[in-house]
């Protein structure tokens, strides 16, 4: 199976404010949801949630808009992504807005590669139950109409690489 190239992009994390989760059983999938559609690298998205007093970056992972993906907080922490579900989940943000803009092709390969990779390594059946949506966690619009409305084709994707 191919692997997903992930940028260390050297965020200064401190691992000892940062628990291991014990167990994966679920991968959710972000949006930015900011007023505009736009294209957060992780280390603007770490600076963002440590102004709000957070110890780093809450994703595992960020897609940008080329499809580049780059490492957020690591993989082997609980994240801060999913009020109530951090524990069990890995968060993957793609950058963008999809209530009012379109993830890019590159976004979507990036991402069902990445969620090929996760769920191989994690041993996780790739489908819908163990592949969701923020929205599907909780009342948020999360990830956005956009992306959510490609979750089906994605999920297939994924499987597809995975297969390879």
């Amino acid at each position: 199976m191919e692997r997903v190239p992930i940028n260390d992009t050297g965020l200064d994390i401190d691992d000892d404010r940062l628990v291991m989760r014990q167990v994966t059983d679920q991968i959710v999938i972000h949006h930015t949801g900011n007023p505009t559609d736009d294209d957060l690298s992780a280390a603007e998205i770490n600076e963002s949630h440590m102004r709000q007093g957070w110890s780093c970056i809450g994703y595992h992972y960020v897609i940008r808009k080329d499809g580049t993906v780059e490492a957020g907080r690591p993989h082997w922490t609980i994240g801060a992504h999913a009020y109530r579900e951090n524990s069990h989940t890995i968060g993957i943000h793609v950058c963008g807005n999809f209530e009012i803009g379109e993830p890019t092709s590159e976004q979507i390969e990036s991402l069902a590669m990445l969620l090929a990779n996760l769920c191989t390594d994690y041993g996780l059946t790739i489908d819908r139950d163990h592949i969701v949506g923020h929205r599907e966690l909780m009342s948020t619009a999360c990830p956005g109409r956009n992306l959510f409305a490609q979750m089906d084709e994605i999920v297939g994707k994924a499987n597809f690489y995975a297969n390879q």
